[in-house]
């Protein structure tokens, strides 16, 4: 009789179990690993997009506005310069609005707010975030950094063209940005944001369910090895903890009125992220979710109406949560 088609003993078998799981294990935790380097280094080293209209919204900003496109240059906490521009309009109505892009892009993504604000008077200041466009830094840390910086504009604002009200609105990245400048900036008048993550520790679950079709329990259970090993891999790499930014506990801890926007198709940044944050402040954040928009569409959804929100947002609330001129940045540059 042939041994192998002998019935193998009980102990035996689970040896081979045994070996079978841990071959399995061992396998999963390798690919983990890689994987979690992987999102490292394609999470905090972006592609950077240039700037390609600048002539174009420059001839615009003075035909339509009778203003100049003025470039502006800051240096950042840690030496890293930040570019940018500013407009101030010939029919001023004595407030400004800093605009944040969303991720990838530059200050021309956010051109079309910057028109729309500047026909209503307001003074506008469009920056490159760090890492994109055309600022300095290798790196996007999501909040990490970028909060000193937008520190550091409101800053250049005051000091160098002091109006009554400085107020932020930020898209996706930029309104996350903007959202945890808030911890430590109280000098605007109010800001909105549309499609902000909550937190980065949400925000991991759902970017490594996603590339599987799985939903956010992929992430807090099976996916949880590769998050920690990103999380490892650019502590260790590139002194940034990946799970450090919050949005969420930068506006609970702030008294600066928040306008929330997001659409409830948002298939990028989920409405929960939004209602989230609401929850945890409800005194100082108004949410407004807009049925059938997707990512950072409200305006296309909704034009008439998110224009009114906006404007009527910044015109309702004209009086700064702290003395404007506190801080100014000696380093800043024109």
């Amino acid at each position: 009789m042939d041994s192998s088609a002998r019935p193998q003993p009980p102990a035996k078998k689970s040896y081979i179990l045994y070996k079978a799981l841990l071959a399995g294990f061992v396998t999963y935790l390798v690919l983990s690993i890689l994987a979690g380097i992987a999102i490292a280094d394609l999470s905090l080293k972006l592609h950077r997009l240039p700037l390609r209209h600048q002539q174009a919204i420059a001839t615009a900003v003075q035909a339509d506005f009778g203003a100049q496109l003025q470039d502006v240059t800051i240096t950042a906490a840690d030496g890293v310069m930040l570019k940018g521009w500013f407009v101030h309009p010939h029919g001023y109505n004595g407030n400004a609005v800093i605009l944040l892009h969303g991720i990838t892009d530059n200050r021309e993504g956010v051109a079309g707010y910057g028109h729309l604000l500047l026909e209503h008077g307001y003074a506008v200041l469009l920056p490159d975030a760090r890492g994109h466009g055309e600022s300095g830094g290798e790196l996007a840390t999501y909040g990490v950094k970028e909060s000193d910086d937008v520190h550091r504009w409101v800053s250049w604002i005051y000091a160098h063209d002091p109006p009554q009200c400085v107020y932020g609105f930020g898209e996706s990245y930029g309104a996350a940005l903007i959202l945890q400048s808030l911890a430590a900036e109280n000098r605007f008048c109010a800001v909105a944001a549309e499609s902000p993550f909550s937190t980065a520790r949400e925000m991991s679950f759902e970017r490594v369910s996603g590339p599987l079709h799985f939903g956010p329990w992929f992430g807090r259970t099976l996916g949880r090895p590769a998050i920690w090993s990103a999380m490892a891999y650019a502590r260790v790499r590139y002194g940034i903890d990946l799970l450090q930014p919050s949005p969420l506990q930068a506006v609970a801890r702030s008294t600066v009125p928040v306008l929330l926007i997001h659409g409830e198709d948002d298939r990028n940044v989920a409405s929960r992220h939004s209602r989230l944050i609401a929850a945890a402040s409800p005194n100082s954040v108004t949410l407004w979710l807009v049925p059938h928009a997707g990512h950072t569409m409200a305006w296309a959804a909704t034009h008439g109406e998110f224009e009114g929100r906006l404007l009527g947002w910044f015109a309702s609330h004209t009086q700064p949560r702290q003395n404007p001129f506190v801080n100014p940045v000696a380093a800043a540059s024109f």
